[in-house]
């Protein structure tokens, strides 16, 4: 079922819900007020990126990694990893999953190499890299309302080393995994001309302007919003055949708006409480552990967007508690397919590549590295606090 038909049924099941009293209108309008912001700030980033990649940026990025790696298959992936990262950190999770994956995989087939390396490592890190500041992942945009931290800063202060740890540890298993793969050299490639330098360098300033109003403090929605305009006004001049109404990202807006009023539901009801109750309270490494595997747990069961709604009320007013269900739920991620909206979107852009990825090898790889990240990332945040 697409994902605007299971949005919609969560809608409409949320609409019954309010009419027999289950989810009460003030909660319901509360709801709004908190995520309508967020889920603006998606539309808006979305947008952005999506014209950024037409005008060529991330291609020229993605050939910049390749001078960088000096002709050293080792030094191009470093060069990916620094890209990945960077990406997730600064234009979210979603956006290194589907718009870097393809240009990766097309760089790696350009000089000769194996793309399953790089294909891999960016949709890991769109997950495990998504820990450093609130705009990286839909779940932290969730938290920083809750944690209290005043501005990007001080929440990267929390989360520096827990995603410091969600960089390392996977780079570590990737290095094992394809220590074969990463040796031996390529002829570094020339660097593309975009095809209409004004729509690329209005691109490029609007995208690092936004970069800077993200990290400043400037209120997210807003940014990305205004950002989306200047570039669809420059798009509609130089490039308009991109203006698509395909391009906007409907349908995962109508899944999350779902998904928080069926969660919103269930804690109304209080079908959460139970659980909320059993991982409660408790600053020490063992319960910080328990509440982040939960949330790895959860999340690989039903997608972490739900499972980080579903157990936000275990966090209670902790900001470390709430660092180690971001762990959890960003970086446990990485074993079923579904535990990430970004995972599953990545796969179909391997699919149009024509790049064969088992699940089962997926999730055999995932088992080993989402245990491990999580508990790096944990025993980060204790030594953050």
């Amino acid at each position: 079922m697409r994902q605007a038909a299971i949005g919609a049924l969560l809608l409409v099941a949320g609409a019954v819900c309010v009419v027999v009293g289950v989810l009460p209108v003030p909660t319901l309008l509360a709801l709004a007020d908190r995520v309508v912001p967020v889920l603006a700030f998606v539309l808006g980033l979305t947008i952005v990126a999506e014209l950024a990649a037409d005008a060529g940026v991330f291609d020229r990025l993605a050939d910049l990694a390749a001078r960088v790696g000096r002709g050293r298959t080792l030094g191009l992936w470093a060069a990916v990893v620094v890209l990945a990262v960077v990406c997730t950190v600064f234009l979210s999770i979603d956006t290194t999953a589907v718009l870097l994956t393809p240009i990766v995989i097309a760089l790696a087939r350009r000089v000769q190499l194996p793309p399953m390396p790089f294909a891999l490592t960016t949709v890991w890190l769109a997950n495990t890299a998504s820990l450093l500041l609130p705009v990286s992942n839909l779940t932290n945009l969730l938290a920083v309302s809750r944690i209290g931290l005043a501005g990007p800063p001080a929440f990267a202060g929390l989360m520096a080393l827990p995603a410091l740890a969600g960089v390392l540890v996977p780079c570590v298993v990737l290095l094992v995994v394809f220590r074969h793969r990463l040796r031996g050299g390529y002829a570094p490639p020339p660097v593309r001309r975009p095809e209409d330098r004004v729509f690329f360098v209005a691109a490029s300033a609007v995208l690092a302007a936004l970069v800077v109003a993200l990290t400043a403090g400037v209120t997210v929605w807003v940014a990305a919003l205004a950002a989306a305009a200047v570039l669809v006004v420059v798009a509609a001049v130089r490039r308009p055949d991109v203006l698509r109404p395909a391009r906007v990202p409907w349908q995962p807006l109508i899944l999350a708006a779902g998904l928080f009023v069926a969660v919103e539901t269930l804690h109304a009801a209080g079908s959460t409480d139970p659980l909320v109750r059993a991982l409660h309270g408790g600053d020490g490494f063992g319960s910080l552990l328990g509440l982040a595997g939960a949330g790895a747990l959860a999340a690989n069961g039903i997608d972490n967007l739900p499972a980080y709604l579903v157990l936000e009320p275990a966090a209670g007013n902790a900001a470390v508690r709430y660092a180690a269900l971001l762990v959890g739920v960003n970086a446990g991620c990485l074993v079923t397919p579904w535990a990430s909206l970004a995972t599953l979107l990545w796969h179909a852009r391997l699919r149009a590549e024509g790049i064969a990825l088992s699940w089962g090898r997926y999730a055999a790889l995932g088992c080993v590295v989402a245990p491990l990240t999580v508990v790096a990332g944990v025993a980060a945040v204790l030594v953050a606090r």
